[in-house]
């Protein structure tokens, strides 16, 4: 399955999607109290399927940092004195039993699974290692490798989120990637595989006006 929209295809500048299937209008800011960062890898950055894109557009308070292996982020370019920072990684702690919103960080890896490993093995020493309780399986259908206990970015902060507490802005944020997967879908021609998407995604219901008039536009002149 393609992780891009071939290079000659004009995409919004946004979304990164064809104008046919730009899901800009339907884009809501979300406000949330917790700090976000990510260190998102220099190749996710230009990538239709980044759901860590996805996330700086939902939440713009949310801080993105480029990530090169021959360009090292300094750590005082992301960690915020004061706070406690909380690194995501399989392999890390469980999620600590209390938690004050207003003195953590999160800081997200975004980039596929060998570059978010890589990713952190530069920067471990930054701050704490913090597991969730992950379970289920992953809606991001864009690409392959979301197996075996596998997620997204943004799915990883949907798990953050519901431990925190902030159920409501998991909530929207779970609408807009899956609306985000399934509009990636059709914009690969993969309609029966959408449908299939579709057939168990909470925009169906959620999105219902909003999905008529997607599927009602056509590429702008």
């Amino acid at each position: 399955m393609r992780s891009v929209v071939r290079r000659s295809t004009p995409r919004c500048p946004l979304c990164l999607l064809p104008p046919r299937w730009c899901i800009c209008a339907a884009q809501r800011d979300i406000a949330c109290e917790l700090q976000i960062d990510m260190l998102t890898h220099q190749r996710e950055l230009t990538r239709p399927s980044s759901t860590g894109n996805l996330i700086k557009r939902l939440l713009p308070a949310t801080r993105q940092h480029g990530w090169r292996a021959d360009e090292p982020v300094a750590a005082n370019a992301v960690v915020t004195p004061g706070k406690q920072l909380w690194i995501l990684h399989p392999h890390g702690e469980p999620v600590p039993a209390t938690c004050e919103l207003a003195s953590t960080q999160v800081l997200l890896l975004d980039g596929s699974w060998s570059e978010a490993s890589a990713m952190a093995g530069g920067i471990a020493q930054w701050g704490r290692l913090v597991s969730l309780p992950m379970h289920g399986e992953s809606r991001f259908w864009l690409r392959t490798q979301q197996d075996g206990g596998r997620f997204s970015t943004v799915e990883a902060l949907i798990f953050v989120l519901d431990a925190l507490g902030l159920s409501a802005i998991s909530a929207e944020l779970r609408i807009q990637l899956e609306l985000h997967v399934y509009a990636g879908l059709r914009s690969r021609g993969r309609k029966e595989l959408a449908e299939q998407y579709l057939a168990g995604s909470v925009i169906k219901p959620a999105l219902a006006d909003y999905l008529v008039e997607l599927h009602r536009r056509r590429p702008l002149p």
